[in-house]
């Protein structure tokens, strides 16, 4: 599909505790409404398209790849069944590209 919106790097933020030895880094990543969208009509479209060697069945955030990394989910090395079902279950279902079965 073409013109696919931009969506914003991760972004870190140091934010201080209530005292001088302690701090927090909270990573935060944008997703415009306009890419969920976009999104959203590629699932819809999906079952219009012949399968080939390659197809795509989500589009993760860098931020969400990155704390499943923290966690020890590894998605570059899990099948796609299972990416789809950590997303189902984090509630993450807007990221999911396809309504075919995997």
């Amino acid at each position: 599909m073409k013109n696919e919106p931009i969506i914003h790097d991760v972004t870190n933020k140091v934010l201080a505790d209530n005292d001088d030895n302690n701090f927090t880094i909270a990573h935060a990543q944008h997703i415009p409404t306009s890419h969920l969208d976009y999104l959203k009509r590629q699932r819809d479209a999906s079952t219009s398209y012949k399968d080939g060697e390659y197809s795509t069945v989500a589009s993760v955030p860098v931020a969400v790849h990155e704390k499943w990394l923290r966690e020890g989910f590894d998605m570059m090395a899990e099948p796609a069944t299972k990416i789809l079902m950590r997303l189902r279950n984090e509630n993450l279902d807007a990221f999911i590209t396809t309504k075919k079965q995997v």
